[in-house]
C-alpha cells in the first residue's frame, strides 16, 4: 500500500529530478486535534508518504484518511462516514515548495511551505510554517497548523456544534530517509 502511494506520488509531481537530492518518509506520524465544550477529539495516522526534493524544495505527501486512529471506535466512524466521507474521498494530499532550507546546514532550520493542501475533495492554497532538522543522514521535518473544516466543506450538523470544533489542529512529523 505504501508503494503505491509513492507511485502516485511520483507520477503526480515532479519531485524526483536528482536521485541523491530526494528524500521519503521513514517514518510519519501526523494528528489532529479539536477542542470542543463536551469532548476533545484526538486522531493519529502513520501511514503518510511523503516525497522531498532538497534541491528544490518540492515536497508532496498522501495521507489515507482511514488510517486515523481514534480513542473511540464509534469516534473512527463517524469521522470516515459522516465527515470525511473517506470511501469518496480516501486521501488528503498536500504539494508545494519549502523555502528556506539550506540542505548543506547543521541542525534546525524554520522553513515555510506554500502549496495546495486537499483535504475531503477540496484543495486550497496554504502557507505552513515548519522546521525541518538535519540529522546525520535522515531529515526531521514538523509542523503544526489549523484547518478549518468549513473551508474544506466538512459540515458539522448544528446539534453536534458543542461536540466538534469548527477547526482543528494538525500536527505533523516526518523522518525522511534519501531515496
Amino acid at each position: 500500500m505504501k508503494i503505491g502511494y509513492l507511485v502516485l506520488l511520483f507520477l503526480c509531481t515532479g519531485v524526483l529530478s536528482a536521485a541523491a537530492q530526494n528524500y521519503t518518509t521513514e517514518k510519519s506520524f501526523i494528528s489532529f486535534y479539536s477542542h470542543a465544550p463536551i469532548e476533545d477529539i484526538k486522531a493519529e495516522n502513520v501511514k503518510a508518504v511523503s516525497l522531498f526534493n532538497t534541491a528544490t524544495g518540492e515536497i508532496a505527501f498522501s495521507v489515507p484518511i482511514k488510517e486515523y486512529q481514534f480513542r473511540k471506535s464509534l469516534m473512527q466512524e463517524h469521522f470516515n462516514e459522516k465527515y470525511m466521507e473517506s470511501e469518496k474521498y480516501p486521501k488528503s494530499t498536500f504539494q508545494g515548495k519549502i523555502t528556506g532550507f539550506n540542505p548543506q546546514a547543521k541542525g534546525i532550520q524554520h522553513v515555510s511551505t506554500l502549496g495546495k493542501l486537499t483535504i475531503h475533495g477540496v484543495t486550497k492554497e496554504v502557507n505552513i510554517k515548519g522546521t525541518i532538522e538535519k540529522l546525520v543522514d535522515k531529515l526531521n521535518m514538523k509542523s503544526s497548523f489549523i484547518v478549518k473544516l468549513e473551508d474544506y466543506n466538512i459540515v458539522v450538523p448544528q446539534l453536534l456544534r458543542n461536540n466538534i470544533a469548527e477547526q482543528v489542529e494538525v500536527t505533523i512529523d516526518f523522518v525522511f530517509k534519501p531515496q
